[in-house]
């Protein structure tokens, strides 16, 4: 009975573990921007986060939990699904994005899970940033 019990908790573990891979998450996100220095400038002071150049084109970025770039092939067309990025410290974030030049769209509320806010960054997109505090 007791081995039993062990390869069941096996089969169970890894079928778990295979369910949760083959789950579709998003990854990765790509702003088409006017701007990728000025774009760099407002999301590494916002996020700090840091960049990769790949020509003067593209820019990507990795945050630990999402990867993206920055690319000038297009024009910018805020709207479509909202991004939202977790911060540590939303009162910072804020205070980030305002010295950064973002607009605050909606400032933080409530919500279940934790509180967040909306802000505008230069080229017109809205994004999101929440934390559970």
């Amino acid at each position: 009975m007791r081995y039993t019990a062990m390869i069941m908790g096996l089969l169970f573990a890894t079928l778990t573990a295979v369910g949760a891979a083959e789950r579709a998450q998003p990854d990765f996100v790509e702003f088409i921007v006017h701007d990728i220095t000025k774009s760099k400038a407002f999301y590494g002071a916002v996020f700090g986060w840091t960049f990769t150049d790949y020509g003067p084109g593209y820019a990507s970025f990795d945050d630990g939990r999402v990867g993206g770039g920055f690319t000038t092939v297009g024009t910018p067309n805020p709207g479509g699904p909202l991004m939202v990025f977790y911060a540590a410290d939303l009162e910072a974030a804020l205070a980030k994005v305002k010295a950064a030049g973002g607009t605050i769209a909606k400032p933080p509320f409530a919500f279940p899970g934790g509180r967040r806010f909306h802000f505008i960054d230069p080229d017109g997109y809205e994004i999101a940033v929440w934390s559970e505090r």
